[in-house]
């Protein structure tokens, strides 16, 4: 509840505070002291909209600050939020929450919670569809735990689908892509990074195996010599047998046994390299269908590393990396089909739940709408019609609260009525009927238009209200007053050249003397006074008629 309100340099006000408690409060006093102003200050620290011409001539920035008590709740234990607000003369609003600075928007979302304000004003959370759904199910005590379960269920299961990434088509689309990819590099059966090098050098050795057989029988001539014993080019001996002369020249001789021992040596190496020589003249012959299948073969090779990487090893890490993904594609798969099944039983359990909130709201609603309807006639708002309508899928929403404030009218959603003074009641008739809300109920302009017996009965209902909750009254009717637990009287001050309003939290004397004044415009009446103490007392018994039957007469 609002326990503090201070403000400084708004309008009128230079420097004011008030402290509250539980119960009713009213604030009166007369026309223009005031008493609006503290509203719109309310209004202000709440969030709502800032003008520039609201500060005080001569000040800088106009203040406000709020301290709110909260309960303790199942959530956890109660405290305090203090909302403070600052709006210069010129330039952007500042707001703070607990001594920290925020946005403003940080407090219309404490205002939701916090306070209602009832009359020509922006915080009235009745006026939203969601409260006006709370309201309709707290007044019909709609069970919405099974609904709440499907719909986080619901929610959990398109969350996990989401994650998985795409629809089941375009997951089949992926598998079949990765499939493709890994069957085409494990066909294709690579024989190590290497491969290509090695049948680069056979196709180069069988694309030119008739010039590479005259090279080696060339080489060997060279080395091996003709059959009549010279080389080619008619020197001599080949090299072969020059080497073996040689060595056999230093043959006995010690000095030059390393030199012979070399000689023999490269004379063996020699005789090696003539033998593959040999071979090759002998036994290479040319094979057109193996080098078809190798030069198809490293076409092949071309693809994939063109595909999949520019080296084999990185073909073979595709491949791997390929079947992987797979398997996680098969794998999400598989858990997309399992959640798509629980999704629509999900979704079935969602419809039942949904319907059967419907119907409760559906059943609910002609009561809730009859109840309030009872509560405005006492009220002073006799032929008004309110109607709540349900909608006809899901779980009925979005349900609105449709208003006929007079005889005649059409129905109009509430945040269409144009009245201060009659949504004000239609909001008080809502809130005595059906529970929830904020802690905290400001009402403004609820008594325009309204005296007699509607005002006791008026007096009577925000009374009972304020049982459990408070409320803060702004009236200029003596029966409103006179039912409220304390009367906070608003006047004007003048301090040399200057104007500016101040309080005072009354006393049980004082009251007297403030509803005479409201009664009769002259507090020393002692008629006026007579009525006034009578109003009061009635006001204390609750509004108890000397018939003992709990209404107003």
């Amino acid at each position: 509840m609002l326990r503090d309100l201070r403000v400084r340099n708004l309008g009128v006000i230079e420097d004011l505070t008030l402290s509250l408690g539980p119960g009713m409060t009213a604030l009166t006093g007369e026309t223009g002291a005031g008493k609006t102003l503290l509203v719109e200050a309310l209004q202000l620290v709440l969030g709502g909209r800032a003008a520039a011409g609201l500060v005080r001539a001569g000040a800088t920035e106009a203040v406000v600050e709020a301290r709110f008590e909260l309960p303790e709740t199942g959530s956890g234990p109660g405290g305090e939020v203090v909302l403070s607000r600052s709006v210069p003369a010129s330039g952007r609003s500042r707001a703070w929450v607990d001594g920290r600075m925020a946005p403003v928007g940080a407090l219309a979302e404490h205002a939701a919670r916090l306070v209602d304000i009832h009359g020509q004003h922006e915080h009235q959370s009745l006026l939203h569809p969601a409260a006006q759904q709370h309201a309709l199910d707290a007044f019909a005590e709609v069970d919405l735990s099974a609904m709440t379960v499907a719909r986080r269920r619901l929610r959990l299961l398109d969350e996990r689908l989401d994650a998985l990434g795409g629809d089941a088509r375009q997951r089949a689309r992926e598998v079949d892509l990765v499939r493709h990819q890994l069957t085409e590099i494990e066909h294709a059966v690579l024989r190590g990074p290497d491969e290509d090098e090695q049948l680069e050098a056979e196709e180069e050795r069988l694309a030119g195996m008739q010039a590479h057989r005259q090279a080696a029988a060339a080489a060997l001539t060279w080395l091996a010599g003709r059959e009549d014993g010279v080389t080619a080019n008619g020197d001599g001996p080949g090299a072969h047998d020059a080497l073996g002369r040689a060595a056999d020249q230093l043959a006995g001789r010690a000095p030059f046994a390393e030199w012979e021992g070399r000689l023999r040596a490269t004379l063996t190496e020699v005789s090696d390299v003539a033998s593959d020589l040999r071979g090759v003249v002998e036994g290479w012959e040319d094979d057109p269908v193996r080098l078809h299948e190798v030069q198809a073969r490293r076409r092949l090779l071309h693809d994939l590393r063109h595909k999949y990487g520019p080296t084999l090893a990185d073909v073979v890490a595709s491949g791997e990396r390929a079947a992987q993904q797979l398997n996680e594609l098969l794998a999400a798969a598989e858990e997309a089909d399992l959640l798509a099944a629980s999704r629509a039983s999900a979704e079935a359990d969602l419809r039942a739940a949904e319907s059967a909130v419907r119907e409760a709201r559906s059943a609910a609603a002609p009561a809730l709408a009859g109840a309030v309807g009872r509560r405005l006639a006492e009220l002073a708002m006799a032929g008004a019609r309110l109607e709540i309508a349900v909608g006809d899928h899901g779980a009925g929403e979005p349900v609105q609260f449709l208003l006929g404030a007079n005889p005649g009218e059409p129905l109009q959603p509430l945040q269409r009525v144009a009245s201060g003074g009659e949504l004000a009641r239609t909001m008080l008739a809502l809130r005595l009927v059906a529970s929830g809300g904020p802690a905290t109920m400001v009402f403004d302009e609820v008594d325009a238009g309204v005296g007699g017996r509607a005002a006791l009965a008026l007096a009577g209902a925000l009374r009972e209200a304020s049982a459990g909750r408070q409320v803060l009254v702004v009236t200029h009717l003596a029966q409103v007053a006179a039912f409220a637990d304390h009367q906070v009287a608003v006047h004007k001050l003048a301090r040399g050249a200057r104007t500016s309003t101040g309080s005072e939290r009354l006393g049980p004397e004082e009251r007297v003397v403030e509803i005479s004044r409201m009664l009769s415009g002259h507090p020393d009446s002692a008629t006026a006074r007579a009525h006034a103490v009578e109003l009061l007392a009635l006001g204390r018994s609750g509004g108890q008629s000397a018939t003992g039957d709990g209404r107003v007469v």
